[in-house]
């Protein structure tokens, strides 16, 4: 990520299919306010006076959250999931969602995360941080990791004498490789966790951004078992500058001395020894969002799912033109074809590395993102990712004709 940003730096002028933010067209100053004035309306309307309303603004707050309620009607409007408010924690961006759970659940060296490879960094780099051992788990033809590698690799992990505590993925639209699972796919995961006695850590920050809302139930919807612990960020559907995002945990757990709980409350006791609690100012901006377009996200996301799709469409036809078949036969080069989100995947004939990145911008100004990082045991290195999420079409028809002449040459 550092080296993303300093080639940048160095490149402003390139066309960058780097970053996976969101497209900034969609964000206007002055809706920060009014988002903020319909939050305070909220907290009156519920009978809270002047000084309430001072305090729980400007004061700490709840460790857990102060908008656990709007989330999970959003979550009940969107995903058809029936959450109980106490079971969300609201935290500062879904990565310190990420930071907690697995702080929770893996708590002693013989505790180890599976991941579907190729697997978002973020989370590699909180097991990192938190010394845990990683096993990654390939991705099956259709996308996610593919069942029957999960109960190997889950009973590898025991033969070495240790527990094989959390499965993490993203089922739509991965980062980094744009893939979605189909539905047989996601139940079959289940079903393989279950035999294998790991819980499931889903991570879901590009669901909305469907061409087919409804297709593709979530993994917690689909969990009749409670195995799900379920992220979600408010980074891409609302502003990423919030820094706000949460985790569902409605799993009992039982601590030394019997005493039961749900995780989320032991989520709650880790945040209160780092964070503290998320800042009142983000969840009332991003909870005066909610208010204002009826807790419903994936309605007042429609217009950003279009902007995405027709992206993936300019990015993929674009492709096609520059690359027609016998030229890809020629050139070994192959992508993929995502039906949503924000990524697509190059396959080239060269190490894609960050010297061919820092090549292609500076002899033809268009950046992409390496994926050999994204594989924790090795691999990917003739891969590359392009993000069509912050740019326009125009932008998009340029940068592919400068990638073009790059992968030509």
């Amino acid at each position: 990520m550092t080296f993303l940003n300093e080639v940048t730096t160095r490149y402003p002028d390139a066309v960058s299919f780097a970053p996976g933010r969101p497209y900034e067209g969609f964000f206007e100053p002055e809706d920060v306010p009014a988002y903020l004035e319909t939050y305070l309306a909220h907290l009156a309307d519920r009978g809270l006076g002047r000084d309430a309303v001072r305090t729980a603004l400007f004061q700490y707050g709840p460790t857990k959250g102060l908008i656990n309620d709007l989330v999970a009607r959003a979550l009940a409007n969107d995903e058809g999931l029936t959450v109980d408010p106490g079971s969300v924690v609201v935290t500062v961006g879904a990565q310190e969602g990420m930071l907690l759970t697995l702080r929770a659940l893996c708590a002693g060296p013989d505790d180890v995360l599976l991941v579907s490879s190729p697997c978002y960094v973020g989370v590699t780099g909180a097991a990192r941080l938190l010394d845990l051992t990683v096993r990654p788990v390939p991705e099956g033809p259709d996308g996610g990791p593919d069942p029957a590698a999960v109960r190997a690799a889950a009973r590898a992990v025991r033969a070495e004498g240790r527990r094989p505590r959390a499965l993490y993925v993203v089922p739509d639209f991965a980062n980094p490789s744009g893939t979605s699972m189909p539905v047989s796919a996601r139940t079959g995961l289940l079903e393989a966790a279950a035999e294998e006695g790991v819980l499931v850590v889903e991570d879901n920050p590009y669901g909305f951004f469907s061409r087919t809302p409804g297709q593709r139930p979530t993994l917690k919807a689909l969990d009749r078992r409670r195995q799900v612990v379920y992220l979600g960020s408010f980074a891409k559907t609302c502003f990423p500058g919030a820094r706000l995002g949460y985790v569902v945990a409605d799993q009992e757990v039982a601590g030394p001395d019997g005493r039961r709980s749900l995780l989320a409350d032991e989520l709650a006791k880790l945040k209160s020894m780092t964070t503290v609690n998320t800042p009142a100012l983000s969840q009332a901006v991003i909870g005066g969002m909610l208010l204002t377009h009826d807790c419903r996200l994936r309605a007042a996301n429609a217009p950003a799912t279009a902007h995405y799709a027709a992206g993936m469409d300019t990015l993929l036809r674009e492709l096609d033109r520059h690359f027609p078949a016998s030229v890809r036969r020629r050139l070994g080069i192959s992508w993929t074809r995502p039906d949503g989100g924000f990524f697509a995947v190059l396959t080239v004939p060269f190490v894609a590395d960050e010297a061919a990145m820092e090549r292609c911008a500076r002899d033809h100004g268009v950046l992409w993102t390496p994926m050999a990082p994204f594989y924790p045991a090795g691999g990917g290195e003739h891969r590359l990712r392009l993000s069509v999420s912050s740019l326009t079409q125009a932008q998009i028809i340029d940068g592919v004709a400068k990638l073009a002449a790059f992968l030509t040459a």
